[in-house]
């Protein structure tokens, strides 16, 4: 039998992230993971998808910015089975990154389907039906998560898909529907548009990402509409049917049963745990109410030696949240220093055109909770560089307590506002103030100024607007 001091079960950004620190706190760690290093994340999630995101980018420079930017094609033609092969390269890339980690760092790693035999032994099953024993005193679930499928929907990954099927698929079809418009359906809306197929977004809420803040909702909507992508709100899908041309879909809205038809579906609604088969109700593992495990401020499960972090706890679903999961959950194991993680102060980021950012609290939501709500903003519109750029739709909003002045949330929407987040959320970790954000020089011409702009605008006296 293998003996560790930490098991890690799950290779993705929170497992394999937890067993570098653990490693680097002097524990004999072992990681193990059913189909590769790095999980979803950087095999066919947020990285292969960030890659894609620039192509289109570029792609949509290059059908629509020819007047502003002087240059015109007689026949241009855009190869998107390309866009998808640099993909796969970027994302190997950082599998073997991992790898590379896994070897510096001293982890054993095992290929192979994990199972829980007791509260510490693990039995790993490799292709070939080889059966490990591994033992530790500390085991990691860190196994992640699945799309949610429809009642009643096959998944073929030909008509109908889920992000994995679509993120590989090397040609695309000339219409697609997508269902759900949270940050998987409104990426795949934004990179698809680019290459000319004629998105239809499906959102049974009453508007489209419905996490954010109602007025991102509102600008988004607006962009998406200006780039052609068609958006239906307040329609619930019924049913999905696969036709001799694509498929039908199936949904009931403001006017009444309506069907949309198309080449291909993408079902990108939600997520559910992967719990299944792991040994977790042999061990007493504990689930919440909507069948994640259950854990700590700690990552601890309710069986001690058991932990979890990422995705299959179901606290934040971002690929960031679990890593800072994995290390405060090392820490926790060896006793080391470590933090309470506040998941309502977690950054949150969107790639679509134009891209979203945002933390903490919406307006709507500080308002509810009782907040002497104050609101600034500054638009891109007045920042010399997203003017420069010829990108320059969108804003920046803080929400403030009007009486102590501290940051409770910010709303961000326009070009790179992803890159911007880190300033505003270690000011909120900090308790600084707008004031102190807006003393703070910022370079010109970037696209941060419109940070400093806003807090100006929280203090009454912005600069350039």
């Amino acid at each position: 039998m293998n003996n560790y001091d930490v098991i890690v079960i799950g290779a993705g950004p929170g497992g394999y992230v937890a067993a570098i620190r653990a490693a680097q706190l002097g524990l004999k760690t072992a990681i193990i993971d059913k189909e590769w290093l790095g999980g979803v994340c950087l095999n066919v999630g947020c990285i292969p998808s960030k890659s894609l995101l620039k192509n289109a980018e570029i792609a949509r420079t290059l059908r629509s910015g020819g007047r502003e930017f002087g240059f015109k094609f007689d026949n241009l033609q855009l190869d998107y089975g390309t866009a998808v092969k640099r993909s796969r390269r970027v994302s190997g890339r950082l599998v073997r990154g991992v790898g590379f980690l896994m070897k510096k760092n001293g982890i054993a790693v095992h290929m192979g389907t994990a199972k829980l035999t007791a509260r510490d032994r693990v039995a790993v099953t490799d292709t070939d039906g080889q059966v490990t024993e591994l033992r530790a005193a500390n085991i990691i679930i860190a196994t992640g998560a699945h799309p949610f499928i429809l009642p009643g929907v096959t998944v073929d990954g030909e008509r109908v898909l889920t992000y994995r099927e679509a993120i590989l698929q090397e040609k695309l079809p000339e219409s697609v529907i997508i269902v759900g418009s949270g940050a998987v359906g409104v990426e795949f809306a934004t990179v698809w548009n680019a290459y000319g197929v004629q998105v239809t977004l499906v959102e049974m809420l009453p508007r489209i990402v419905p996490a954010e803040d109602e007025d991102i909702s509102a600008e988004l909507s607006k962009a998406f509409a200006k780039a052609k992508i068609k958006t239906r709100v307040n329609t619930r899908v019924e049913r999905i049917e696969t036709t001799a041309g694509g498929v039908r879909v199936t949904a009931s809205g403001p006017d009444g049963e309506i069907t949309l038809d198309a080449g291909q579906v993408l079902l990108a609604t939600s997520f559910q745990p992967n719990t299944a088969g792991i040994g977790l109700e042999d061990v007493g593992v504990t689930l919440n109410e909507r069948g994640f495990i259950a854990i700590d401020e700690r990552m601890a499960t309710n069986i001690p030696g058991i932990w979890a972090v990422g995705d299959v706890t179901g606290k934040l679903m971002l690929a960031h949240v679990g890593s800072a999961q994995g290390i405060v959950c090392a820490e926790n194991i060896a006793g080391a220093e470590t933090v309470t993680l506040n998941y309502e102060m977690m950054p949150r980021a969107t790639y679509c055109h134009p891209q979203i950012a945002s933390f903490g609290l919406t307006e709507t939501q500080a308002k509810k909770r009782g907040h002497s709500v104050e609101t600034a903003r500054f638009p891109f519109q007045a920042n010399g560089k997203a003017l420069g750029l010829g990108d320059y739709a969108g804003w920046v909003k803080l929400v403030l307590n009007a009486e102590s002045r501290q940051i409770l949330g910010a709303h961000l929407i326009g070009p790179e506002v992803t890159e911007l987040l880190p300033e505003l959320t270690l000011a909120q970790r900090l308790a600084l103030t707008p004031e102190a954000i807006g003393r703070n020089v910022h370079a010109h011409p970037t696209l941060s100024e419109v940070l400093m702009e806003a807090a100006h605008a929280a203090e009454g006296h912005a600069i350039h607007i």
